[in-house]
């Protein structure tokens, strides 16, 4: 009777080349680590110096600079909110205009459109990403708010008897406003989220949209019950991105917004922003007021951080909830 002799140890090879693969995973792990890390390292320095420069304007006005609605350089008082508000009220209206364009924008290119057409307008909507922020607030200045002046006074006139209405839309306006810089920085985020959406879109599976027309569900349906359930993560994310460039806008923002420090309820009047106001008065700025608008800048950074936040938590929502 002859007895076969086998062994369970690995060849001198296949250990060679698991200790290379062990290597190469730890060595991968660390780097994106240490990536990590010092993305973390560098906004955690930008914070510390910005804080440091701004210091004389907090320890100055306190808590004021972060309630206080008025904003007189000469008096060395300074006050953030009316910037704040303007910078939270053209967002708004940046999303409230953006978002379903971007979105009606992702489902044509994704799921209606000509397979000759998706190409090239989407290769129309990703230049739009390209254009130089400080091209859409020449044209803003100088062609669309002379032009929409009359349609703000039209919808004034029109608005005048309804009451809420009337403080929203009230008139007469130059253009340069609030709802200007919005509609501006609309054009300005609707590339970012629709390119996202559009991305989005692609990741739906195909099985679940063929399940959807199996049981008989029009285009519209299948839509609704396979790709926005699939999607609504991704689709906040894009939204939350789109939020936080209309935030920082700053070049576009501070030509059409009509740079008046005031809290206003009028859509149609002038109005300021964190940003805008950074960038109109740095250059002339000196002492404690240089520092004030550092402190703008940290409260845009922490405002920032902030949306960020919310969105990490509205995205794993959404994520739970499907």
């Amino acid at each position: 009777m002859t007895i076969l002799a086998s062994t369970d140890r690995p060849s001198p090879g296949a250990l060679d080349g698991d200790r290379a693969v062990g290597w190469g995973d730890r060595g991968f792990r660390a780097l994106a680590l240490g990536c990590g890390l010092l993305v973390l390292l560098i906004l955690g320095l930008i914070a510390v110096s910005t804080t440091r420069e701004a210091w004389p304007a907090f320890a100055s006005d306190g808590l004021r600079f972060f309630t206080s609605s008025r904003w007189a350089p000469s008096a060395d008082v300074f006050g953030s909110l009316p910037f704040v508000y303007g910078t939270v009220v053209t967002a708004i209206i940046a999303l409230t205009l953006a978002v379903p364009v971007s979105v009606g924008i992702a489902l044509f290119l994704g799921e209606t459109a000509p397979r000759r057409l998706r190409r090239p307008v989407g290769s129309m909507v990703d230049l739009l990403a390209a254009v130089p922020s400080v091209v859409y607030g020449l044209w803003g200045v100088l062609v669309f708010a002379p032009w929409v002046s009359g349609v703000y006074d039209r919808v004034s006139d029109v608005t005048a008897p309804v009451p809420v209405l009337s403080s929203l839309f009230a008139g007469p306006s130059t253009g340069r406003s609030l709802f200007t810089a919005g509609i501006i920085l609309a054009l300005m985020v609707t590339p970012i989220v629709t390119s996202i959406s559009r991305e989005v879109f692609d990741t739906v599976p195909a099985a679940a949209k063929e399940a959807a027309y199996a049981l008989g569900a029009t285009r519209w349906e299948m839509i609704r019950m396979a790709v926005f359930p699939h999607s609504r993560a991704g689709i906040v994310g894009a939204v939350m991105l789109g939020l936080g460039r209309a935030m920082g806008e700053t070049i576009a923002a501070a030509l059409v917004i009509g740079s008046s420090p005031q809290i206003t309820t009028h859509l149609f009047g002038p109005g300021d922003s964190m940003a805008a106001v950074i960038a109109n008065e740095f250059g002339e700025s000196g002492g404690l007021h240089r520092a004030a608008l550092v402190g703008l800048g940290v409260e845009l950074l922490a405002l920032t951080i902030l949306v960020n936040i919310l969105a990490g938590r509205i995205v794993g929502r959404s994520r739970a909830v499907r």
